[in-house]
């Protein structure tokens, strides 16, 4: 029994240890392209002859900033006769109401508008996206989620660079505007950073496919109606079109300098039902396309296995939780013998990883000064705040990449934004923010005392190799049990507004 054991621990390290290399990998590949990148310069075009584009706004239920999205988007610096905006509402409240009386009013400003509401949620954002597909004027599509404030340029930014016929997306990197709003945001900024540099960059610069972000981003029509057209068999459909067009022979473009500003959730259930849609559809789209990248003709081999890696992703949260609970019975056998001693250093795989992926965190890193040893200090710091939050949500990220591979259907739960520049940062107020405990968060609580008893266990028995890993576990844990239970908005640092709210992040 020990030895089953410590071979299922070992496979759950080796897996976390192969995670971290591709990940290191694809940061030597932004690296490479780095100068490159910095030179890039936009195509020439011509003013006069930009293409048609329409711009389309998926809508359910967003109370708090939906005015604020569609007069951001009404302020776009485009040809006017050449710029149609939708907006796709799929909304139960009164936001109906809230939409209809602010597309009236940009429309009485000689802007070509549109108020779409749909009294069924049928295939939920995908849904909406292809229902509105017919009635697009648009040579190109812009999709921008309820939460960004793109900036006036965006499409004078991006729309020259589908300057080949075989470009069929062009996708910016997400800013965030409310970053240093709390730990919350700020570990969720250094994460999405690390994706969209490194990851988006990497595999763009690589050649590997990549995918569009379901928000941020322009779609050549014709793309998507060669594709299929959006499908909503998935909680992730952008990730599913992305590989159908990718897959098709369809050319993805990523501006890394061209950002999107966008509010991140500063509720841990905002931030849950984010991270279960995204891990979850993940998961997903694995299932459903892994035996096209094995079988489709004409793929290259690079493509095949980078294409199942980057849908495989998700599943690293349910390695983390696979080895985390592990952990607890090999303690024990520490403790009580000797015998496996040498087998059990196969833990040294946990600490290459983490140097690996601090590789990869610190080549995305935003805050960097020209003091590199400070720098580095406070990197470190986020790095392993990041680090142990994120084993703290292996748990409820793991049930939702299971539930994917399973095929287990759930609803698409949008996730509640708050509006911060209007200052409405109250979460208590917020009629759209989940306030029931449900059993995963009870389980977190719990698991962070099990794991602070494995601390203790280690520690009175003089086995601490275990140790540093439990004492995340225990703190990762325990955070996002109180974040959730309390949404902890004691920890919100004291910013003035001004600090807060940034669009150049």
């Amino acid at each position: 029994m020990s030895i089953t054991l410590i071979i299922l621990y070992g496979i759950a390290l080796l897996l976390i240890f192969f995670y971290s290399v591709l990940q290191l990998s694809l940061a030597i590949s932004y690296l490479k392209s780095k100068k490159e990148r910095d030179t890039r310069k936009r195509p020439e075009f011509d003013y006069d002859k930009l293409p048609v584009v329409t711009v389309q706004l998926p809508i359910f239920n967003e109370l708090y900033v939906v005015e604020r999205l569609i007069e951001t988007v009404s302020q776009f610096e485009y040809p006017r006769e050449k710029l149609e905006i939708q907006v796709l509402d799929d909304s139960t409240d009164e936001t109906v109401e809230v939409i209809a009386k602010k597309v009236a009013e940009v429309k009485a400003r000689g802007i070509d508008i549109v108020h779409i509401h749909r009294t069924n949620r049928k295939g939920y954002k995908a849904g909406a996206l292809e229902e509105a597909m017919d009635q697009a004027k648009g040579e190109f599509i812009a999709i921008f989620d309820a939460d960004f404030l793109p900036n006036p340029n965006f499409l004078l930014e991006t729309i020259p660079y589908f300057d080949s016929d075989e470009i069929g997306v062009v996708q910016t990197r997400w800013s965030h505007i409310n970053k240093k709003f709390s730990l919350l945001t700020e570990l969720q900024a250094f994460g999405l950073n690390a994706h969209f540099s490194i990851e988006q960059g990497g595999r763009n610069a690589a050649g590997h496919y990549i995918n569009f972000n379901g928000t941020g981003g322009v779609w050549r029509k014709m793309t998507i109606t060669d594709a299929g057209g959006w499908e909503h068999d998935t909680l992730t459909e952008d990730l599913d079109l992305s590989y159908r067009s990718q897959m098709k022979g369809w050319r993805f473009v990523y501006l890394e300098n061209v950002t999107a500003p966008a509010e991140l959730p500063v509720a841990m259930t905002a931030l849950k039902n984010q991270q279960f849609r995204w891990t979850k559809g993940g998961a997903e789209c694995f299932r459903k396309m892994s035996w096209r990248l094995f079988t489709t003709k004409g793929l290259k081999l690079r493509d095949r296995v980078h294409g199942l890696a980057h849908l495989f992703n998700s599943s690293v949260f349910v390695f983390i939780l696979i080895t985390a609970l592990l952990s607890l019975p090999v303690l024990y056998i520490k403790v009580q013998s000797d015998k496996y001693d040498s087998i059990l250093m196969i833990g040294s795989f946990f600490v290459l990883s983490t140097i690996f992926l601090s590789f990869y965190y610190w080549t995305s890193y935003k805050d960097k000064t020209r003091n590199v040893f400070v720098s580095f200090l406070r990197f470190l710091g986020r790095f392993l705040q990041f680090l142990t939050v994120s084993m703290g949500m292996s748990l409820h990220n793991s049930i939702a990449v299971i539930e994917g591979y399973l095929g287990i259907k759930s609803s698409f739960v949008r996730t509640p934004k708050f509006n911060i520049a209007s200052g409405n940062i109250d979460w208590k107020t917020n009629k759209y923010v989940e306030k029931k405990i449900n059993l995963v968060t009870l389980l977190e609580g719990a698991l962070s005392l099990v794991f602070f008893g494995a601390m203790v266990y280690g520690f009175s028995n003089g086995e601490y190799g275990l140790v540093p890993f439990h004492f995340m576990l225990f703190i990762g844990f325990g955070l996002v049990f109180l974040f959730t239970i309390g949404q902890l908005d004691w920890m919100n640092k004291d910013y003035s507004q001004d600090d807060i709210i940034d669009k150049t992040a």
